[in-house]
């Protein structure tokens, strides 16, 4: 089968193979054939080592498909089942998970990014994040595999498989924004659309986009931006619109120190940065114990939105049904897998917000 792989830390082109083949499937596993899956940052930062993961390993970790086989022990999941990959799965019962807290699990996580979900040349080859979405089928833990109903297209269930459920999360579930309030969100990618959602879905009254592409700031408006900046024109726009008091809430959805720092400036006393953007370890960010105490900002890191999939993925179903989360408008490219190296150039020139990868 086809799968888009990279070898090696830093590799800036992926190699795509037509002889991969799964890994066997063992009684908790189900075998998902991928009929869609995103293209993201993270995957560009896998690329270039910022995230860790095992290699070789087949690249992609936002998809959806249709489950073509299933192990003896899986329970609630048949062939034919419509299914949204989830690269965190709850395992259902540690702590975390008792306590609705299932995104922070890491029973199975741990194991799954350990396990070479694929086999290229008689070798293992693992997947990101331990699925690897950018192949035309994948074994993987049941847990992994999130019915979804089956009028949801796939390439709208994809986008909620990673980048929505944490740009809406990040708003609704951490951040918890409040009607009315001013937001501004850095970084306008597939996250950095969603957050501006979930923060329109919340009922903020100023919602600025900031962003240093024009093609972007261009397109922000149709998702609920009431502004769009580029960077060096953000603070003006605090000042404008704030009184020079500060955001109530500034998301960074980028993943870069500096942008944190930015994202904190732009904060007014009493206000929430947000840190949604996934960053490289020695990246670091620099505060006063001073400031710290005199500003009372709260400083919200949030891992995968802070969302149970058990139950988000159900809800942003429920409000793209309703028409208030516009995902299909996200999609600003659709390619074969062949062709993913021309997604990844889209993504590092600024352009587009999310490419789909189509099997």
């Amino acid at each position: 089968m086809r799968a888009a792989l990279v070898r090696k830390g830093g590799q800036e082109r992926t190699e795509v193979r037509a002889d991969v083949t799964t890994r066997p499937l063992g009684p908790g596993d189900v075998k998902v054939r991928i009929k869609a899956s995103g293209v993201c940052h993270s995957d560009l930062s896998a690329m270039a080592g910022v995230l860790p993961n095992k290699k070789p390993f087949v690249l992609g970790h936002e998809g959806a498909g249709e489950v073509v086989e299933v192990g003896e022990q899986v329970p609630g999941l048949n062939t034919g089942d419509h299914v949204i990959v989830c690269w965190v799965p709850p395992c259902g019962r540690c702590a975390d998970c008792l306590s609705g807290e299932g995104n922070l699990c890491t029973e199975l996580f741990a194991k799954t990014a350990l396990t070479a979900n694929f086999v290229a040349d008689g070798a293992p080859l693992y997947g990101m994040c331990g699925t690897g979405t950018w192949a035309e089928e994948v074994v993987l833990p049941w847990q992994c595999a999130v019915p979804v109903a089956k009028d949801v297209p796939f390439d709208v269930a994809a986008l909620i498989g990673c980048g929505v459920t944490t740009g809406v999360g990040a708003a609704l579930n951490t951040a918890r924004v409040e009607p009315g309030s001013t937001v501004a969100v850095i970084g306008c990618g597939g996250v950095g659309i969603a957050a501006i959602q979930g923060a329109r879905i919340a009922g903020a009254a100023d919602i600025v986009a900031i962003d240093p592409s024009e093609p972007k700031r261009e397109l922000v408006a149709r998702f609920g931006a009431t502004r769009a900046v580029a960077p060096e024109d953000a603070r003006a726009a605090r000042e404008e619109l704030t009184g020079q008091r500060g955001f109530d809430y500034v998301f960074e959805c980028v993943g870069r120190g500096g942008l944190v720092r930015q994202a904190y400036d732009l904060t007014r006393r009493g206000g929430a940065v947000v840190v949604v953007g996934a960053g490289a370890r020695d990246d670091q960010v620099s505060f006063s114990m001073a400031e710290l105490f005199y500003d009372s900002k709260r400083i919200l890191p949030t891992w995968y939105g802070g969302a149970d999939v058990r139950v988000e993925y159900g809800r942003l179903v429920r409000l793209w049904r309703a028409g208030r989360l516009d995902l299909e408008s996200m999609i600003t490219a659709r390619l074969p897998v062949e062709r993913v190296d021309e997604a990844l150039d889209q993504m590092r020139a600024g352009e587009g917000i999310r490419s789909i990868i189509e099997f």
